[in-house]
């Protein structure tokens, strides 16, 4: 019987194994050694300019991130509408107002006269998502941010490895927001990290973290902020400086598969995302499906393709459409990109450990479902 294949899996071998056990022998595995050098590492792979701290969840990044730029009751937030729930969540978290826009229906990301449209003076920050790793137009981000004194917080978390311009994500900006949740390109099984550009904002990021508390030179410690608990702990740390070690490698595997992909599929029925450049970490593959032509739904081709022992995603439905966000006014027809992405989205499989015959399998059976053009 042929093996299911799913949409994602984390590459986890035996000298991640082996490290963990050794951390969980040492006796120390929460915050500690290995945390330390797992931020190090970042902060070189990021060239070794800027301040890395690392946190339980990309979630708690972004809040964190958001209470760091000052961002509370009364001010807004520009977010894309087509993002996983977490960017405007953790907006309403903090008291701010997330002001949903549209994206471009090919690279998912934010769309630039969108953004500006929509500020105003209540508005404080802009978070760009980079979608499945492509990342935003953050040239253009970045002066409407100095044109209007406005904060940048990059959702990230599908971005390690990624580059822009020739420079890696994470190696210049404002405070960017990585995540290593186990779909990831790299994975502390639950994990994330900021990135920010100076010591005073880490050392912020630090009291954030853990309980706003300060050690004493006498032992004591002090509290100067009510903060939460956000500490990533050494087991996941261990993980994470082995995975890092071959980020690269898997995200060169990840554009060899989505070379076949883009190959095989040139010609179908489906819409397929931006391709970008070299610069682009292939989070994961998201093709749109005319599903009203075909006169299917994704539950239907989701359970056509199981039945082929293939496993598929849908990444994401349109933000504004949950009941959260209808309470608040938003709108079916508000974004129409964002809404067509959601209801024809498809996630692929996609992670290090397939072979190109994988692919050819999927596109095989995907194919023989919908038809070609």
């Amino acid at each position: 019987m042929t093996e299911f294949l799913p949409f994602t899996r984390p590459t986890l071998d035996q000298e991640m194994i082996d490290g963990v056990v050794d951390v969980l022998k040492s006796g120390w595995i929460t915050t500690g050694p290995q945390v330390e050098k797992f931020e190090v590492a970042l902060a070189d792979y990021f060239g070794g300019e800027r301040k890395v701290r690392a946190l339980t969840s990309a979630t708690g990044a972004l809040e964190l991130a958001l209470v760091l730029a000052g961002v509370g009751q009364g001010d807004e937030v520009i977010v894309p509408a087509m993002t996983f729930a977490a960017s405007a969540n953790v907006v309403v978290r903090v008291g701010a107002k997330p002001v949903l826009v549209d994206v471009d229906l090919d690279s998912r990301n934010l769309l630039i006269e969108a953004v500006e449209a929509a500020i105003t003076p209540r508005t404080k920050a802009i978070m760009p998502v980079h979608f499945a790793g492509l990342p935003a137009d953050l040239d253009s981000i970045y002066r409407l941010a100095e044109k209007h004194d406005l904060r940048v917080i990059e959702d990230a978390a599908h971005a390690i490895g990624s580059s822009y311009n020739g420079k890696r994500i994470g190696s210049f900006g404002d405070l960017v927001c990585f995540s290593f949740h186990a779909n990831k390109n790299m994975t502390t099984i639950e994990g994330a990290a900021v990135s920010v550009a100076d010591e005073d904002s880490a050392r912020q990021l630090e009291l954030l973290r853990f309980h706003g508390i300060t050690k004493l030179s006498d032992g004591g410690m002090d509290v100067s902020v009510a903060a939460g608990k956000h500490n990533m702990t050494d087991v996941s740390a261990r993980i994470g400086l082995s995975q890092l070690a071959r980020l690269d490698e898997f995200n060169g595997k990840r554009r060899a598969l989505i070379k076949r992909y883009f190959d095989t599929l040139a010609d179908s029925r489906l819409r397929l995302p931006a391709r970008g450049d070299d610069g682009h970490s292939w989070h994961m593959f998201a093709p749109l499906v005319p599903f009203d032509e075909l006169g299917l739904d994704f539950a239907g081709l989701r359970d056509k393709m199981h039945g082929q022992g293939i496993g598929i995603g849908r990444h994401y439905p349109a933000v504004h459409l949950f009941s959260l966000y209808r309470d608040m006014g938003f709108r079916e027809g508000q974004f129409p990109n964002a809404e067509r992405i959601g209801r024809e989205t498809i996630t692929l499989p996609l992670f290090p450990a397939m072979q190109v015959a994988d692919v050819d399998r999927v596109c095989g059976a995907l194919l023989e479902i919908i038809g070609t053009a």
